[in-house]
């Protein structure tokens, strides 16, 4: 394979070519040199943030995190090597201030030379406005803004998995990020939208394998809605960073949405069985109870909303040169041995709802562990 001219300082990313082979079309992967990039990441202190900042300094961009300051800008993560995290901690730049304060964005960016902007924690489109205003136009240097947004604002259909070109719900929770995307292609700037499905790995702060390894800790049953065979989908934390990665001046990629999770779709109880292994922990058992015959208040008795949720990946898979690397059992056990198996979690364990349930069900009580 014949790879392009690198010039200095450039990192080689992956870029998808359509070959065809005894009649049918498969994708092969060629290379393309990637210049260093100024990049502008909004956020960048969890989660999803921490792995994408250090995989961009890892590829030679120059990386500012603003963020409000309120915590360290780095931390050493299980993923890191003492050497790895000191260059990294050395590399990262930052910005203190508050994104709602739009005025102070726009005096703080204007004139800053940013050419990749990730608006990783963007949830209203009044959150970009400032941005767009400060990098371009007259002067501008804003060459791409890659913008993460979420499979959640899909229009719940009959047809799946949800494709890209699927109708969207205005009314959802996440119309502001439905909003976004509507402002970044009105504005003409060269934009990338990212839809996550679920996200997990290491240091999730949405309960969402948490919420199966505090009750398979604890030897509980895990109380699941419904029949258990609704379908869902996971990607892992690090394969969304490397699809963000994969957008840098892709041209594949310009004035696209994609979305991002993992390969195969998943039962709710293939998932509560699949923690299980993860933690290296016996099959756990199953309960299943009908949501609608409980109150619940404020609180959720399950982590995932209750119906089939998944979506496909192959139009990042063509145009992206990007496939996940992690499959569920692998990633469940990354995110079980660099963070809950190491005694850490976003939120102590809470069965109150879970001995509600049972207690309906007339199956027996469970003390805390």
């Amino acid at each position: 394979m014949k790879q392009a001219k690198a010039f200095a300082g450039a990192r080689v990313q992956p870029k998808a070519v359509r070959c065809i082979t005894n009649g049918r079309a498969r994708l092969a992967v060629s290379c393309q040199a990637v210049e260093p990039k100024k990049i502008l990441m909004m956020g960048g202190t969890r989660f999803i943030g921490l792995y994408l900042a250090r995989q961009l300094v890892e590829a030679g961009h120059e990386v500012t995190l603003y963020t409000r300051g309120k915590k360290a800008i780095t931390s050493q993560i299980a993923d890191d090597t003492d050497w790895g995290y000191k260059k990294f901690a050395s590399s990262v730049k930052h910005i203190a201030g508050d994104r709602q304060d739009f005025d102070d964005v726009r005096r703080k960016l204007s004139g800053s030379g940013f050419q990749v902007v990730f608006d990783i924690n963007g949830r209203e489109a009044v959150e970009a406005e400032p941005l767009l205003d400060s990098l371009t136009g007259r002067g501008g240097s804003l060459e791409q803004y890659i913008y993460c947004s979420s499979a959640g604002v899909y229009l719940k259909s009959d047809q799946m998995p949800h494709r890209e070109e699927d109708a969207v719900d205005f009314k959802s929770r996440h119309k502001g990020k439905l909003e976004t995307e509507d402002l970044l292609q009105r504005s003409g700037v060269n934009y990338t939208s990212i839809r996550p499905v679920y996200i997990y790995g290491p240091l999730n702060y949405n309960p969402v394998e948490e919420f199966f390894f505090h009750r398979i800790k604890a030897g509980r049953p895990i109380c699941v809605p419904g029949s258990g065979m609704q379908v869902t989908q996971l990607g892992h934390v690090k394969d969304l960073a490397d699809a963000f990665q994969a957008c840098i001046g892709n041209p594949n990629a310009a004035r696209q949405v994609f979305n991002i999770s993992g390969e195969r779709y998943v039962t709710f109880d293939g998932l509560a069985r699949a923690c299980a292994k993860a933690a290296g922990a016996p099959e756990p058992e199953i309960i299943h109870f009908n949501a609608k015959d409980f109150d619940f208040g404020k609180k959720k008795a399950f982590p995932m909303r209750d119906q089939h949720f998944y979506a496909s990946i192959d139009k990042a898979q063509a145009l992206l040169g990007w496939s996940p690397k992690y499959g569920l059992i692998d990633g469940l056990k990354d995110s079980y041995d660099k963070d809950f198996g190491l005694g850490m979690c976003r939120k102590p364990a809470d069965f109150e709802v879970d001995d509600m349930i049972l207690s309906k069900l007339g199956k027996r009580s469970y003390s805390y562990a």
